[in-house]
């Protein structure tokens, strides 16, 4: 589920729908909109936990896109705001995906927050929650934001 707030800011949440969701074994609850605890003790780490997609066919997929449209002249940063049973033991991976759905970039974003800037040719893009140790999280949101130009930035765009 996607939340636009005031000053160009996106809040994505972890919705109900689990065919983006790492579900073999795991114990999932939706206390609330923004409290989803996840647990899976035999989950290997480098696992794709739940994806959001800014763009999908929803005759094929049955879910609307839940990331907003950016481009690529823009500059914008990311956070993850989820708790873990392992510091560090969550990571977000960005895919950017040319007009023909072929991947032109990617990006690992380690910290809990990151600066990040999409290939010109991006059409449509892809966060990834990916398991780096972490059996148990409580995630609450992503949030996506526009950085002012006038704000200096020492991140590559793509890794």
């Amino acid at each position: 589920m996607l939340d636009r707030t005031a000053g160009e800011t996106w809040r994505i949440y972890w919705n109900e729908y689990a065919g983006n969701t790492y579900i073999y074994g795991s114990e999932i609850y939706f206390h609330r909109r923004e409290d989803v605890e996840f647990s899976n003790a035999l989950m290997p780490p480098g696992t794709v936990i739940k994806r959001w997609f800014s763009k999908t066919n929803y005759q094929m997929m049955r879910v609307e896109p839940s990331l907003p449209l950016i481009d690529g002249e823009g500059r914008y940063r990311i956070s993850l705001n989820a708790e873990a049973d392992v510091e560090e033991g969550l990571l977000l991976r960005l895919l950017y995906f040319d007009r023909y759905d072929e991947e032109i970039g990617s990006r690992i974003v380690r910290d809990k927050e990151a600066e990040f800037r999409c290939p010109l040719r991006t059409y449509s893009y892809e966060v990834q929650l990916i398991g780096a140790g972490a059996t148990h999280f409580h995630f609450h949101s992503i949030i996506i934001s526009e950085v002012d130009s006038d704000e200096e930035t020492v991140l590559s765009d793509i890794e």
